[in-house]
């Protein structure tokens, strides 16, 4: 499971996954988290019409049955029409339980009184309202929302705290987009989901490439190879250029805060997940 840094004619790719093996290791790791430590047999997933959720559901279909998965598509007034399509096909070819719970009201509701909040705001503020959402459809049907980011998004911060990534369990935050993608076609999701352009879906045209700055392969092979401790010149042999490594880097090291649990101020010897040297956090 361990990435492998290859190079082609091209350059640098990013790491290959054995996708059966992934799959098979991940719906065990759904079982025991859900059915054997919790006791929980049904799972709630915020449905994107995106690869990352895609997958998510695939894996709990496969993991607990599709009886047991529970879909909530969560719209805003300006998503795409396309992403709501696009999660119906993953509905349609699992079997899996469906609901729509548009949230445009909830969210406008408290954007009256911030009428002026930017584009970042807004996307909290939408992605806290759908964590919100999952959890209390978890409590209503007895089941456990489980998360979807990537470890690539984990990794440069591109997600929101308390948001995307509050869900208890989540079985893709240790693989690459790219290992999402390698992992989605061998499960079988609908081709519209892996090869369209991932996005947020918070405003028209919005890519998250984009807003990245640099693609998910290059920027997966950069991180693959900044966890295992290349150094510049090695970089610069693969074939990637100071800026790009620059870019990846300051989003690692400007983010460390949102892959943890609140700080927690140290009174005693006791104090909880915080009295040991905390773990190194790449």
């Amino acid at each position: 499971m361990l990435p492998v840094i290859e190079a082609s004619r091209n350059g640098p790719v990013p790491p290959r996954i054995n996708a059966r093996v992934a799959a098979e290791w991940l719906e065990a790791f759904l079982r025991d988290e859900l059915v054997e430590r919790r006791g929980i047999k049904r799972a709630v997933v915020g449905l994107s019409g995106g690869v990352d959720s895609a997958v998510t559901a695939y894996l709990c279909a496969r993991a607990i049955g599709p009886q047991n998965v529970h879909a909530i598509r969560m719209p805003y007034k300006s998503s795409s029409a396309d992403s709501l399509g696009d999660a119906k096909l993953v509905v349609e070819a699992l079997g899996i339980h469906e609901r729509t719970i548009e949230i445009t009201g909830a969210v406008d509701g408290y954007l009256q009184f911030e009428p002026d909040a930017d584009g970042r705001r807004r996307g909290n503020i939408m992605a806290r309202t759908r964590m919100l959402v999952l959890f209390d459809q978890g409590e209503k049907l007895g089941a456990l929302p489980i998360g979807t980011g990537n470890k690539t998004e984990r990794l440069l911060g591109y997600f929101t705290w308390h948001g995307d990534d509050a869900p208890p369990l989540n079985p893709l935050g240790d693989l690459f987009k790219t290992q999402v993608w390698e992992l989605a076609r061998y499960l079988g999701v609908p081709a519209p989901l892996i090869e369209k352009a991932p996005s947020a879906d918070l405003v028209p045209n919005q890519t998250d490439e984009g807003d990245l700055g640099i693609t998910y392969a290059r920027a997966d092979a950069i991180l693959a190879q900044l966890l295992h401790g290349y150094n510049p010149e090695q970089f610069a042999e693969h074939g990637f250029t100071e800026k790009e490594v620059e870019l990846v880097r300051k989003r690692v090291e400007g983010t460390h805060w949102k892959r943890h649990l609140p700080t927690t101020a140290m009174l005693s010897n006791t104090a909880i997940n915080e009295f040991y040297l905390r773990p190194v956090d790449f």
